[in-house]
């Protein structure tokens, strides 16, 4: 056992993937039947603002903000920012994420400071794991989180930097979940997610208010990252 800031999680031998089945989704952003855009009640009263979890963020529908792959963020006049999110919870597929599935992503990081990218899950108020979160004030820095069951790692990578085009793949398994990057095992949890666990997905560009993150810097009006491949496969 280790401890990293100061949350004790486990390592295990570096798992090898599982052979891939046919994918029970694959992405279709556009499609209003598998996504739903601009709120999300992992957000207070399904949004559209989040100020206490540190974010500028107001949420927004329009289709330009997320439904390309491209996840946008504009700055408002009053200082929040317009923001692209997408999920499953809501739509007509409601998709939800299982115990042993397998979430593969590639994503295109943002560059400016301020930008909070996340691919992440959540179910009635929690069932959170962070397939990745990244902020480009810390440019080599991807973080992999398990909420559920309370296991963090800080992954640094010289892969990994504003710009770059990263491969992601998260087995999450009952006794531990997995993350790869780039094809490489990079953190095995030994935490797990439990016998019974689903979650939605969510898809999202946030903004940092200054707390935890540097906030934008006042020349910079906008914002995105690019998300051009997600899908989930399932063993049974």
């Amino acid at each position: 056992m280790l401890s990293e800031h100061g949350v004790s999680v486990h390592r295990t031998p570096t798992p090898r993937p599982h052979a891939a089945h046919a994918p029970v989704l694959t992405a279709d952003f556009a499609s209003p039947a598998q996504w739903v855009a601009g709120r999300s009640w992992a957000y207070p009263d399904g949004g559209p603002v989040n100020p206490g979890d540190d974010k500028l963020d107001h949420l927004v529908a329009d289709p330009s903000y997320s439904r390309t792959g491209t996840f946008r963020a504009r700055r408002r006049p009053e200082g929040t920012w317009s923001t692209g999110l997408l999920t499953t919870e809501g739509s007509d597929e409601d998709f939800m994420v299982c115990v042993g599935d397998v979430v593969e992503a590639r994503v295109r990081l943002p560059r400016e400071v301020g930008a909070w990218p996340a691919i992440w899950t959540w179910r009635d108020g929690g069932q959170e794991i962070d397939v990745f979160e990244y902020h480009p004030d810390n440019p080599d820095l991807l973080e992999l989180s398990n909420h559920v069951r309370t296991a963090h790692h800080y992954h640094h990578d010289p892969a990994v930097h504003p710009g770059a085009l990263v491969d992601l793949r998260v087995e999450f398994g009952a006794r531990s979940v997995t993350w790869w990057v780039n094809g490489a095992a990079v953190f095995s949890d030994g935490r797990g997610v439990g016998g019974h666990w689903r979650a939605h997905l969510i898809v999202n560009l946030s903004v940092s208010a200054g707390r935890y993150h540097p906030p934008p810097r006042p020349d910079v009006s906008e914002m995105s990252f690019e998300v051009p491949m997600l899908r989930v496969h399932r063993e049974r």
